[in-house]
Parts: C-alpha cells; structure tokens; sequence
C-alpha cells in the first residue's frame, strides 16, 4: 500500500470538504493524528502471515487435541464505508505434530484485521493462512463483531453481532470434532 492514502494534505481538503475550518485550533494536529492513526489500521498490509506462524515441534508430537484460543480482539474498517467493526475471535486447531506459539494467533487476527475488510472475508483469511502454514489435521475459526455502519447509519440497530466461521481439514466432515470445537468457541 502506498503512502499515498496517508498525506496530511488530503485529510485538511476531506476537514474543508466537510465544511470545517482545518485552520482552527482544534483541528490543527487532525491531519496528522489521522494519516498515522490509518497508517496504522492499515499496517496489516505490509505484514506476512507465513512470519508470524513461527512454529515448534518439542512438545506437540504426541499432542492430539484441540487447541483453543477465545476472546482475541479484533478491531478493522469495512472496505464498503471505512467504518470500524469490532469484536472477539475464536480460532482452534487439531495440531499435526507442530504447534504455534499462542500469542502468534493473536498476530496473525491483527495482521487480517489491519486491512480493509469484510467479516466474511476475514474469517476464511485467518483459517486459510493458519491451514497454510502450520498444516494442522483441522482449523476452526468463529469471528462475533458489531460495525459501525449498521449501529450508526443505514438501519442503525445498535449492539447487533455479525456471526462468520470457517472450518477447514476435519472440522469439515468430524461432526463430534465439529461440535467439540463449537462448544469451546461458545461465549461464556
């Protein structure tokens, strides 16, 4: 992604479109308070997902159950409106003799989310990488958000979740494995 999208100058022309003065006191630092806070909502691009998944092997050879991790942050912008959308992910695996270290998930949630997104897409982005680069025997992903461009334009219905999953390898076919995991991934 270029730097483009980050030039201080449009954010003052997008405060004068919006019939603001980007000369006021207030909104003097806007421009660059805002081209860096989406430098960084959008570093995810220029992250790799194969590097974040470092993985070992001591330890997981004889290890044959899920691994679960709930309750990871997700925070993103809809490429439809650039509004946030917020929530928790779920991911769990059924190792294949390498597992990865744990706050590596919470990684590579953050390197997906850092894009412009839609849920859906995230989801299969998240279980397709950790699918591709640990090769476990099944990978499960559940993703609960809120956004912001149906809580506060549109049909605006605050608090409403969006609900996605993606199930890979045995979670597929495994409807006790399948179940297994749901039951985990389950809020409290």
């Amino acid at each position: 992604m270029s730097e483009q999208p980050f030039n201080e100058q449009d954010w003052r022309r997008l405060l004068a479109s919006l019939g603001e003065d980007p000369g006021r006191t207030g909104l003097l630092e806007t421009p660059a308070r805002v081209a860096k806070a989406w430098k960084h909502w959008t570093s995810g691009y220029a992250q790799d997902p194969a590097e974040l998944l470092k993985t070992f092997e001591d330890g997981a050879e004889q290890y044959n159950e899920l691994i679960v991790v709930r309750g990871i942050p997700v925070y993103s912008h809809c490429e439809h409106h650039l509004a946030p959308f917020f929530g928790k992910a779920t991911i769990g695996y059924l190792p294949n003799g390498r597992i990865v270290g744990l706050s590596k998930l919470t990684r590579l949630v953050d390197c997906f989310s850092k894009r412009l997104q839609v849920q859906e897409r995230l989801t299969s982005q998240i279980a397709d990488a950790l699918m591709t680069h640990l090769e476990p025997k099944a990978v499960g992903v559940v993703i609960r958000c809120r956004h912001m461009c149906m809580e506060s334009r549109g049909i605006r219905t605050p608090g409403e979740e969006t609900i996605t999953s993606s199930m890979l390898g045995e979670l597929q076919p495994n409807l006790g494995l399948r179940t297994e995991f749901l039951a985990l991934a389950r809020e409290g």
